[in-house]
């Protein structure tokens, strides 16, 4: 085999790990430092500060004592309280008073010693950071994109196929094919709006430009232009990219996203034949849809067949600057909507309504993290920001060796007025561990198998 061939493959590789080690580490560092900070605004003082576990490349102590640190395995972190270690090695039954009996005012700056309400704020606080993180990300993601002007104005204009379009940029759009375009308060759903529209790759605008009314001629507004190809999806395989415009399928001309969108849906997952514009240049492809769960509004799922693109417009909406409230309401909605879609995926596929497949695991996590970066900033920041969801969420499991798990124990003592017994915890933990090694197995497995 030529090695030469090998290079783009090694490249692509390279800057998938790369972008899963930066999504990785981000997240893990906002986790821990919620840990860290709420530690020491308790008490309770941090030994060591970690990103990454093994051999230590660098480190650098502050002076509050904490040795912050990078080590070679970028795959977590943790954080190293006061005390942990003494508590790891007691022997022959020693308790932490006992231990610290020589410097008893040394034990309120420990884990173990410190009170209930310190402890399970310091416990608590790595996945409300995750959250939080998600929160703000998304807040930010609202403010820079900003919110479609009223009326609909065209911004930037998307290059596709059709010729003779005199639609331009800054036109206020008043109809389309004789159909009134949706306002924000006249109460016309852009579903409804969509429905009514004549089914042709050309159609007559009213517009507004410079203060005149007019009719131009404008592209159908929702062609099936490719605005983003998801991860692992049966269009990535393919190598289909933003920006391509699907002008056939099996030979049919089409012109609207809807009828491609019906095309896949009712496929059966049989293979399809694409033809497909991209810039200037006809390309034929083939590829079969793959079936994929997807939440409904009543908070279900249906599986359906998708091939793994996403529509939009013919232009991009101009957008004005959004208020610091609004996008903030925003981001809470949607970090609130990530955790609610995950749970609902839980608890489907616990009850076989939706196939397992769905848990992804370092592999697929990567390859995504890869494909995100690959579409721009703002796409890989954004899937951070719904990986630190995922990950706070995740931690909040009532699982012992988790963070969920600490905080049973912690609401374990504050109703029964004493910890439970070493022996117990132990056991417990040993419990808590197998299951996540199981289930990453599992993940891992439908990243190879799926």
């Amino acid at each position: 085999m030529n090695i030469i061939e090998l290079i783009p493959q090694f490249g692509g590789l390279v800057y998938t790990i790369a972008a899963f080690v930066i999504a990785l580490s981000v997240i893990v560092a906002v986790h821990e430092y919620g840990h860290y900070i709420v530690g020491r605004w308790s008490g309770i003082h941090a030994e060591v500060f970690s990103l990454g576990f093994g051999p230590v490349l660098w480190s650098r102590k502050d002076r509050r004592g904490t040795r912050w640190q990078i080590a070679a395995l970028p795959f977590g972190g943790y954080v190293k309280f006061l005390g942990d270690a003494n508590a790891a090695s007691g022997k022959d039954g020693e308790t932490m008073a006992e231990i610290y009996r020589e410097s008893p005012e040394d034990l309120r700056h420990t884990m173990h010693g410190a009170p209930l309400w310190a402890r399970s704020a310091t416990v608590a606080a790595g996945p409300v950071f995750n959250f939080v993180m998600s929160i703000l990300v998304f807040t930010a993601v609202f403010m820079v994109q900003g919110v479609a002007r009223d009326p609909l104005t065209v911004g930037k204009l998307y290059p596709l196929p059709e010729q003779g379009i005199e639609l331009r940029e800054g036109d206020e759009i008043l109809s389309i094919g004789g159909v009134e375009a949706p306002g924000a308060e006249d109460g016309i759903s852009w579903s409804a709006f969509t429905a009514a529209l004549p089914q042709a790759p050309v159609l007559d605008y009213r517009v507004r430009r410079d203060g005149q009314e007019m009719t131009v001629t404008g592209p159908y507004p929702f062609p099936p232009y490719v605005h983003r190809v998801a991860p692992r999806s049966a269009a990535m395989d393919i190598d289909l990219r933003p920006g391509d415009v699907i002008t056939a399928l099996d030979g049919e001309t089409i012109h609207a996203f809807d009828q491609l969108k019906q095309a896949v849906e009712s496929s059966g997952g049989r293979p399809l034949l694409l033809n497909v514009w991209r810039d200037g240049e006809m390309l034929d492809f083939a590829l079969a849809p793959r079936r994929t769960d997807e939440p409904t509004p009543d908070g279900g799922f249906a599986t359906l067949w998708r091939i793994g693109i996403a529509g939009g417009m013919a232009f991009e909406p101009a957008t004005e600057t959004a208020g610091p409230v609004a996008a903030f309401l925003g981001g809470l909605s949607q970090t609130w909507s990530i955790i609610q879609g995950s749970l609902s995926g839980l608890w489907h596929m616990v009850t076989g309504a939706i196939s397992t497949c769905n848990i992804s695991g370092p592999i697929g996590i990567a390859e995504t993290s890869g494909a995100m970066a690959s579409q721009g900033a703002q796409s890989f920041i954004s899937f951070i920001a719904v990986l630190s969801t995922a990950v706070g969420l995740l931690n909040l499991f009532p699982i012992p060796a988790l963070d969920g798990g600490h905080l049973m124990f912690y609401a374990y003592e504050a109703v029964v007025g004493k910890p439970p017994s070493d022996g117990v915890v132990r056991v417990l933990m040993a419990i808590g561990l197998a299951l996540i090694l199981s289930l990453m197995v599992f993940a891992l497995g439908n990243d190879l198998l799926c």
